[in-house]
């Protein structure tokens, strides 16, 4: 039930064709105050057309208007309001939320099509830092919400295992590493020496030369600098599923830019059978003036390859794969020029399907207003934070509910969920400031604030026993219930709107405003009272529960039962 769009169908009959339906749609508004109704049409745009005042529209739209979803349309000067039937309509709505379930919200938007996501992609031999967090919850997030609006979605971790920083850490390890320390503590052995490796470039540039000289050896396969390559991969790889798997993250591939080192010689035949290769100060590049931006760098002069050889060889491969119609890369906004470059090079080589694919930018995670950074050592480890916050989650949850079953288990969800709720309520681009206090309030805008309304939710309907399905319920027209019956009808719309903008922070801010309007029904009325409209208000409850835990999975979060 899409009640805008009823509304437009309504006011367009009575226009003989004058506007059309999606002009309609893309005017009509929600008044500021409820004593406007829930509905606006403001009939500016048909004074011309019409050759009368808007005020005068508004009035005879009024007269005409006719449709049993609205108990009154009035003219309020040059307005169009409508003000809703709230017994019939809060009676279908409940009825479809507790009828459809789980699959509230869905859509069929993406039907036979296909979208890969590349997220998260940590660089191997350094830890999975908070940096890491946001391409993490973002993509997965992203990729959950296109599921919902009925496309296949395919998860690419495109792990950072090549470059010049492996030659650089191989370089510190021969100068400064000790392999048992490094098998007893791989990530922070390797950190350590990552970071030293830059402290001591600063005053000794022949490092440099050293780090590329090592990277020029991998690139060449040989046999120590391979070998020590796998074992920092394997060794990390180790790390970053012990990651994924507290943030119940999964992908469908884990192909890195190492994947790609044997495909990359026949993209560079590509771009020169093209006619595109250009050399310049003795590298190869592919100009890209006529955009007002800087080429893109192919094959260095010393014959080494780049990210942009990487990825314009893992797009190509991906399309072949995957055949998608749409592809985006959940990377940060310092890397827009680099995806700027990539999908015109892929235009210029004359790939339709490049005009499909997007970069997804975010800002940073930010540490007492400063960037994290892994060469100066200023991180902090997600794991410790994930360990660190599942640790008071659990704290609280025995303070509030010491006789909580599986309390571990619980506060892992919470734990878990408070960190990606606080990520996730944020716009992508915004930087995030981290707080681990902040994250895991039981009050104010957070993830346990949503978890804990979910499980009030929850012990409602446990204590009236209304397990079974809410099979006849009448409308609710009362100020608080009609409130939420309002929020809950918005659910599938913030779903759509979140899947066009990349932004899953729509859904966190309509799972908080939901939640303030649920607790503020549940202070002003009684919900377990015996009367005629008890199977009513458990349905409102009911649904509250289904489109909370429809809308933290959406998230990535899971909604406890109890709390």
């Amino acid at each position: 039930m899409n009640l805008v769009e009823t509304y437009a169908d309504c006011i367009v009959q009575n226009l003989d064709g004058k506007l059309g339906k999606q002009e309609v749609i893309g005017l009509i508004e929600k008044p500021k105050y409820k004593e406007q109704g829930e509905l606006a049409f403001p009939c500016f745009a048909l004074a011309k057309i019409l050759k009368k005042s808007p005020a005068q529209i508004a009035n005879e739209l009024a007269e005409e208007f006719n449709d049993p979803l609205f108990e009154e349309v009035v003219a309020d000067g040059p307005y169009l309001n409508g003000f809703l039937n709230k017994d019939y309509v809060s009676e279908i709505t409940l009825k479809n939320i507790i009828e459809e379930g789980e699959k509230y919200g869905s859509h069929t938007i993406g039907e036979g099509k296909k979208i890969v996501l590349d997220v998260s992609s940590p660089n191997i031999a350094k830890p999975f830092s908070m940096g890491h967090l946001r391409s993490t919850v973002i993509g997965n997030s992203l990729s959950t919400i296109a599921e919902k609006c009925g496309f296949q979605t395919v998860k690419i971790n495109h792990i950072g295992d090549w470059g010049t920083q492996f030659g650089k850490l191989i370089a510190a390890y021969k100068y400064w590493g000790e392999e048992q320390k490094v098998r007893r503590n791989p990530i922070k052995e390797l950190l350590d020496l990552y970071v030293r490796f830059h402290e001591e470039a600063e005053y000794k540039p022949k490092l440099e030369d050293e780090a590329r000289k090592w990277f020029k050896n991998l690139e060449e396969g040989n046999e120590e600098a391979l070998q020590l390559w796998k074992w920092f991969r394997d060794e990390s790889l180790k790390e970053f599923e012990k990651i994924y798997q507290l943030l119940d993250v999964e992908f469908d591939s884990f192909h890195g830019e190492a994947f790609y080192n044997d495909k990359m010689v026949q993209t560079i035949d590509l771009i020169s059978n093209r006619g595109l290769l250009k050399y310049s100060e003795g590298a190869e590049v592919v100009e890209l003036s006529e955009y007002d931006l800087p080429p893109s760098l192919i094959r260095k002069s010393d014959g080494a390859t780049l990210y942009a050889t990487r990825d314009l060889t893992a797009a190509i491969y991906r399309y072949n794969k995957f055949q998608f119609d749409k592809a985006i890369y959940v990377v940060g906004q310092e890397q827009s020029i680099h995806f700027q470059q990539l999908f015109l090079v892929l235009e210029k080589m004359g790939y339709e399907w490049a005009k499909n694919m997007q970069h997804v930018s975010f800002g940073f995670i930010l540490k007492e207003g400063k960037k994290m950074s892994t060469r100066k050592g200023k991180v902090v480890l997600l794991e410790e934070v994930i360990k660190e916050a599942i640790d008071l989650a659990e704290e609280n949850i025995k303070t509030k509910n010491p006789q909580l079953e599986n309390k571990r288990e619980v506060a892992k969800m919470v734990g878990v969920g408070a960190i990606i709720f606080h990520d996730l309520k944020n716009h992508r681009k915004n930087n995030v400031e981290f707080s681990l206090d902040d994250m895991l309030r039981f009050e104010g805008s957070t993830g346990p604030y949503v978890q804990y309304t979910h499980a009030r939710a929850k012990s409602i309907l446990k204590k009236a026993e209304a397990n079974e399905v809410m099979k006849s319920p009448q409308g609710i027209s009362d100020e608080y219930g009609w409130q939420v019956v309002k929020q809950l009808m918005g659910f599938p719309d913030v779903v759509e709107r979140s899947h066009f903008q990349n932004d899953p922070s729509h859904i966190a801010k309509y799972l908080l405003e939901l939640c303030r309007d649920f607790n503020k029904y549940y202070g002003q009325i009684k919900i377990l009272q015996e009367d005629d409209q008890l199977e009513s208000r458990l349905a409102l409850v009911k649904s509250v529960t289904i489109v909370l835990n429809g809308g933290l999975k959406l998230l990535g979060i899971k909604a406890p039962a109890r709390m």
